[in-house]
């Protein structure tokens, strides 16, 4: 047998340390390559990968700016913020937005709509967070904060938001804030707009939207994995909106609306001496404060449908027949071109007629004034003066003397989307319809009826610039700005209307607009306490046939005439003008003249010493709460009435469908 082999001990311990070797240099590669990446990442690439680390933990939130409050000219608040609760999204921490939206829908009360623009919103926001829901119910919060830890990048934050204590009162004149839509995001300063939802969209809110909103600043802020705020690190505190006090005053906007309760119309009121707007309603109204978080499809369609159309601004933008009012700066106008004194007169039979033309534009007194000069001309409102002296004056002339109190343009006021009105010239009629002027269109134009059409806007200015004695004004409803952007603020007329008479003309038309009140058309408003100075006015809406009479009882209640009432107070002194507007309200004297009666009472007789104030807290929550139960009535009442035409026209298409078999048969 065989001795087995013996392996060579040093070959073995060779080969043994030719591994160990091998091994090392391995460890030593393996460690050199670890060393070498730690340092590249520790230092080399350091700034970059700590910026990384820190975005995961550290994120800059928006401070969005505390939105300007507006004030009356007494210091009552107009317009508030409030802190509400809103449910936001961070898009880079949300894997499906969209499936994240729908499981949220049913807490948040979102529909598809809401749902869609929520992702339109996401897909330019980068990365910033977007609002899901304003002003979330303690409901709805608590259902969230049951299912938080399903919705990372979802959170609740407090933020301020508008609220108008007054509901509709002042809606025409300040307007509302509202959710910035996609047209305006493509438009505004995204960076001033950072952490804010809500921009101006109509009346102040918007005119001033650019310092009512202010500059954002950021927190630093350190988050854990569902995106809660740990700590703050760093602030850049953002800087608050201008607080803007505007001119109008409480009590006269709300006496102004109660006068107006129940009627469509309009009422103006001017301080004459600088322009400040004291009032500015327009009826019917509506309440903008749904309007901030997003009013309902059904809500603002019944406000849209509604025929009285509470979301028309009929004080900046109605365009009505001005009928009379006009008649004092028409007067003025006939001085102005040499055409009349005081001293000159026409003989009124009743009617006027063209040379050459059978056709009779009547007075509205049967038989005429008889004699007639320019102050009877005002204190009876005789049509057939202003007939004869238009034709002379010829309707280019008129155009550019009406034009200097303000008809035909804006008046410059500091509110969005204001209506110019017509004076009409050749000119215009050419342009609008490519046809020539006639004769008779000027005869229509000179009692403020045909192609000419005001604001009750520029029929209160142009009384106020009566009252000052030609001084042009512009009408303006800020008053003072706090903050820290500067603000241009008007304090005095802007210059005079160029005329040709005496300086004496203006005192006697405002004599005559007195004797408006003593005796002539505005009687029916008479006080011996004060001197007030008028113009009534009656515009046609519906044409009468030559020859035939106005018979109110034979018409639509919407076929009535407008009624019109402007003028000022006191007379020695005019701290206030004003016009009013009642439209289909059948005659100024009646129904226009005692609104403005009972304004000028207010502002001259009442205001100082015993003023209108708004309603306390508890008041006001009771007013609210009353507010709410009538619109859960009307919806009811609105349901029912539709219910009804949908169940007559579903009757009427059976009978129709059973005459039909009959007939078959």
């Amino acid at each position: 047998m065989k001795k087995p082999l013996t392996p060579d001990t040093e070959q073995v311990n060779q080969i043994f340390m030719h591994r160990i070797i091998i091994f090392g240099l391995l460890i030593v590669v393996g460690l050199s390559v670890l060393l070498l990446r730690y340092g590249y990442l520790q230092v080399y690439a350091h700034d970059k990968y700590k910026t990384q680390a820190d975005n995961n933990r550290i994120k800059l939130v928006s401070a969005p700016p505390s939105r300007g409050y507006i004030y009356d000219r007494n210091g009552i608040l107009l317009a508030d913020n409030q802190p509400v609760f809103t449910a936001m999204l961070s898009p880079d921490e949300v894997e499906n937005p969209e499936r994240t939206l729908t499981l949220l829908a049913p807490i948040f009360k979102l529909t598809d709509t809401d749902i869609t623009d929520i992702l339109a919103r996401l897909s330019k926001s980068k990365n910033d967070p977007v609002t899901i829901k304003i002003d979330l119910t303690e409901a709805q919060l608590a259902q969230f904060s049951e299912r938080k830890p399903f919705f990372r990048g979802v959170t609740i934050q407090s933020k301020l938001t508008r609220s108008y204590p007054y509901d509709e009162l002042f809606a025409h004149v300040i307007g509302y804030v509202g959710r910035i839509n996609d047209k305006e995001s493509k438009k505004i300063d995204k960076d001033r707009y950072a952490g804010t939802d809500l921009i101006g969209k109509i009346g102040i809110e918007d005119f001033y939207e650019d310092i009512l909103l202010g500059q954002p600043g950021y927190q630093s802020v350190e988050t854990d994995a569902y995106g809660n705020i740990l700590r703050q690190l760093e602030t850049k505190p953002p800087i608050a909106g201008n607080d803007i006090t505007l001119s109008l005053d409480y009590g006269l906007q709300k006496i102004a609306q109660q006068q107006l309760d129940g009627r469509r119309g309009a009422i103006v009121a001017i301080d004459p001496k600088n322009g400040d707007v004291l009032a500015f309603v327009s009826n019917p109204s509506y309440d903008p404060n749904p309007f901030i978080s997003g009013i309902s499809f059904k809500d603002y369609a019944a406000l849209r449908e509604d025929p009285d159309e509470p979301l028309y601004n009929r004080a900046l933008q109605g365009m009505y027949p001005p009928g009379s009012t006009i008649k004092p700066f028409e007067g003025l106008g006939g001085i102005h071109y040499g055409l009349r004194d005081w001293e000159t007169t026409i003989y009124d039979p009743g009617y006027f007629s063209l040379p050459g033309d059978s056709h009779r534009f009547r007075d509205w007194k049967r038989g005429g004034h008889g004699t007639v000069d320019l102050k009877k001309s005002i204190v009876q409102s005789v049509d057939t003066y202003y007939y004869k002296l238009a034709y002379e004056m010829g309707i280019q002339r008129l155009h550019d003397w009406m034009v200097r109190f303000g008809f035909g343009a804006d008046t410059g006021i500091d509110l969005p989307n204001e209506k110019a009105g017509i004076m009409p010239s050749p000119k215009w009629k050419k342009d609008r319809y490519d046809r020539d002027w006639f004769p008779g269109d000027t005869i229509s134009v000179s009692i403020g009826q045909g192609y000419f059409l005001a604001t009750p806007l520029q029929i209160a200015n142009a009384t106020a610039m009566t009252a000052n004695k030609g001084y042009h004004i512009t009408p303006h409803l800020l008053k003072r700005s706090e903050g820290a952007a500067d603000v241009d603020v008007i304090t005095k007329p802007d210059g005079k209307i160029k005329y040709n008479g005496k300086p004496s003309d203006w005192t006697r038309m405002q004599d005559a607009m007195e004797n408006v009140i003593e005796n002539g058309t505005g009687r029916g408003i008479y006080t011996s306490r004060y001197r007030i100075a008028g113009k009534t006015g009656t515009a046609q809406v519906k044409s009468i046939a030559q020859g035939k009479s106005y018979d109110k009882s034979a018409l639509d209640k919407r076929e009535w005439d407008h009624a019109w009432f402007n003028g000022f107070a006191p007379v020695e002194d005019p701290q206030i003008a004003l016009s009013v507007l009642v439209e289909n309200g059948g005659g100024g004297s009646a129904v226009a003249a005692p609104i403005g009666r009972a304004l000028f009472d207010y502002w001259v007789l009442q205001r100082k010493n015993d003023p209108v104030l708004p309603p306390t807290a508890d008041e006001l929550k009771v007013i609210k709460r009353q507010k709410a139960l009538d619109k859960i009535a009307r919806d009811i009442i609105r349901e029912q009435e539709q219910a009804l035409k949908e169940e007559n026209a579903l009757k009427e298409k059976a009978e129709v469908a059973s005459e039909a078999t009959t007939t078959s048969e």
